[in-house]
């Protein structure tokens, strides 16, 4: 079973995948208590979330009241009954969707600290839904909705930037041809810096979105001074007259009214970069009221003179403050963006720990937020995507036409996955589960229908996004359980197998040296150990299996790193024979092989004469199109396309290479 040569005319594409790692375990809960160098305080946090979380939201104010009533919006005229009703239902809402469903309601519906649509699913995988059925088709909601999260993450930086510089035109007209370039030049940088960690982003970034919130309710109390009434329009009832006496024109300016509520599901994605209470505070003491001010400001304006709907975000400000308005909103629409992207970063994460993604490289950027991460092939990927968003838009208004589809789409799944865990997971009665599904879903389900004639304007785009994701993530997911069941099977069981060395005859020839074995499991027999004897017919007089769990905490002290057990009579870590050793570490700790096998020699499970000659074997699987129907050609090509790029483990585990030798099987799918 070495690593196999195709056989000429047989289907050649094969990918070769590791076996050495199981998902990560969670091997403790992260509550925030464990020690590090320092403990970040509440408000520091809240400060930070400022900075990451609540940026898209924090922006829409700069297009969704502009979009209600351009040409290139519903077309609401601008009267004072429509304006009224308009601010009225923003504010309604923010109200529902964000202040009540996700702060008070979602964001205590998290995974180990984990937010976002795919820990809602990780939930659901835990309970028992009495119909296997019924769990397979939640957890396809769940996929589907975090697909067009993704769609979502493109959309958001390209707008959000797109409508700051747009910002250029009334402040300085004759610089309306930078636009486009000034676009890019923005997002190129804010791409670049992600790599540093949305700690030190949240750092940087919390202040100056702390100065954005106040002169944006500055900006609106401006507005009010000039006809205090507008203060009316949170009423609901005029958001309700407008809908019943509007008819058609009110319901598809719903479309342009879920703009200011974009960013509600980063909220909740981003959960885990700071933790829910440092949200809650932010989003209760600043955001919101800063938002409702400014709203109303903007109704304001509107009402005094109809033309400042060409932009009436900037021309709240007067003529002096306007350009450096437009600085600001360039930055923190940057800032708006980090949202979406740090979102995207911990939605990926997820989809690697539930199995709908390879190994990827995942880096955690914070010795205390297990939250914190970052992926290059994530980042660069969106960066492109938006590029080649803007360049083909060339402007937010037409960018608003693809907005709200994904957006009101994620909203309406999350909904709908939070109703089953408050009955199942919380045990809430019906009656209220019942209650809260009704006010919920009866505002989303209006806005997503709402958003439905944007499709044919853009709305496809994010819908294209989300499919090809949702694609890439089920056949990853159905992919590798067809591969795993066939390599357990493929492997066997390992006591058996430790029995069988001991009755062959002749014995198997044991030659000098240790042997550390990678595997994901350890009652499963590494596939390089059965390769290793049946084909060279020797084995090392030591032998190690060696398996690694990484959990949801920062750190796994050294004493409470290794545990040993013997698999052959004689044997253990520190004698010859077969035994296993198992390696836990934290989510930040390096998983260095090498060096977890020279603690293992201080902590006396190994002596040091025994690393003189260790040889490193890796089980690698080779997988080959069967012709078994387990799954469409198509999916099967995708499949393998995807696991030819899979992590390298000697890179992961830091094995010397030339220490490493890799042996396997075909393993078919």
């Amino acid at each position: 079973m070495s690593e196999p040569t195709p056989q000429p005319g047989a289907d050649t594409a094969a990918a070769v995948i590791p076996a050495e790692q199981a998902p990560p375990q969670q091997v403790g809960r992260y509550d925030g208590s464990r020690p590090g160098p320092h403990r970040t305080g509440t408000a520091a946090l809240a400060l930070g979330a400022l900075g990451v979380v609540f940026g898209d939201i924090g922006t829409s104010p700069l297009y969704a009241v502009q979009t209600v009533f351009t040409e290139d919006g519903g077309r609401v005229p601008a009267q004072p009954a429509e304006v009224y009703g308009v601010i009225s239902l923003i504010f309604w809402a923010i109200t529902i969707i964000v202040s009540v469903k996700y702060v008070s309601f979602i964001l205590r519906a998290d995974n180990d600290g984990e937010g976002g649509i795919m820990a809602l699913t990780a939930l659901l995988r835990k309970v028992d839904l009495h119909s296997r059925r019924n769990k397979v088709l939640l957890v396809t909601l769940g996929v589907f909705g975090a697909s067009l999260f993704y769609g979502d993450g493109i959309i958001t930086p390209a707008i959000s930037v797109l409508s700051a510089v747009e910002g250029v035109k009334v402040a300085a007209p004759a610089l309306s041809d930078f636009v486009l370039p000034i676009t890019i030049t923005v997002l190129a940088a804010l791409f670049v810096i992600q790599r540093y960690g949305t700690g030190l982003v949240g750092k940087l970034f919390g202040p100056v979105m702390l100065l954005w919130f106040t002169l944006v309710a500055l900006g609106g109390i401006g507005g009010i001074i000039g006809d205090p009434a507008i203060i009316e329009a949170l009423s609901p009832t005029f958001g309700a007259q407008f809908l019943l006496t509007h008819g058609s024109l009110a319901f598809f300016a719903l479309g342009s009214v879920v703009l200011a509520v974009t960013g509600a599901e980063a909220l909740y994605a981003d959960m885990g970069h700071f933790g829910r209470k440092p949200v809650t505070w932010a989003w209760f003491l600043v955001v919101f009221p800063a938002l409702t001010l400014n709203y109303l400001g903007q109704g304001s304006l509107i009402l005094r003179d109809h033309s400042a709907v060409a932009n009436p975000f900037f021309l709240l400000f007067p003529a002096w403050a306007r350009l450096p308005m437009v600085v600001l909103a360039t930055v923190a629409t940057i800032i708006a963006s980090q949202s979406v992207i740090s979102g995207a970063f911990s939605v990926t994460r997820q989809a690697v720990q539930l199995g709908f993604l390879p190994r990827m490289r995942i880096r955690h950027t914070s010795e205390h937020e297990i939250g914190q991460v970052y992926s290059p092939a994530i980042n660069w990927g969106l960066f492109v995507a938006v590029v080649v968003l803007v360049l083909g838009f060339e402007s937010s208004a037409a960018l608003a036409s693809a907005y709200g589809v994904a957006v009101t789409g994620t909203f309406v799944l999350n909904t709908i996955l939070f109703l089953v865990v408050m009955r199942t997971l919380w045990h809430r009665p019906r009656w209220v589960v019942a209650l809260v599904g009704v006010v919920f879903l009866a505002t989303e389900v209006t806005f997503f229908a709402a958003n439905l004639s944007k499709i044919v304007h853009g709305g496809w785009l994010p819908l294209l996004v989300a499919a090809v994701v949702f694609t890439i993530l089920t056949t990853w997911q159905r992919g590798r359980t067809i591969v795993t069941r066939n390599r357990t099977e493929a492997e066997g069981p390992l006591p058996e197998f430790v029995e069988h060395l001991r009755t062959l005859d002749p014995p198997v020839q044991r030659v000098s040296g240790t042997a550390v074995f990678l595997n994901a499991s350890l009652g499963t027999t590494p596939l390089a150990l059965r390769a290793n004897v049946e084909h060279n017919h020797v084995v090392q007089e030591r032998v190690i299996i060696m398996n690694i769990e990484v959990g949801n905490v920062p750190h796994i002290p050294e004493d409470q790193r290794l545990s040993t057990d013997d698999l052959e009579p004689g044997g253990g870590p520190d004698r010859d024979g077969i035994s296993s050793l198992q390696a836990r570490f934290g989510f930040q700790d390096e998983t260095d092989v090498p060096a977890t096998l020279r603690l293992a020699v201080r902590q006396g499970l190994l002596r040091a004469e025994h690393l003189e000659e260790v040889t490193y074997f890796l089980s690698r699987i080779t997988v080959v199109r069967s012709p078994e129907p387990t799954m469409p050609a198509w999916q099967k090509r995708l499949f393998l396309t995807i696991a030819h790029n899979s992590a390298n483990p000697a890179d992961y585990f830091g094995l010397p290479f030339d220490r490493c030798i890799s042996l396997g099987d075909q393993i078919p799918v």
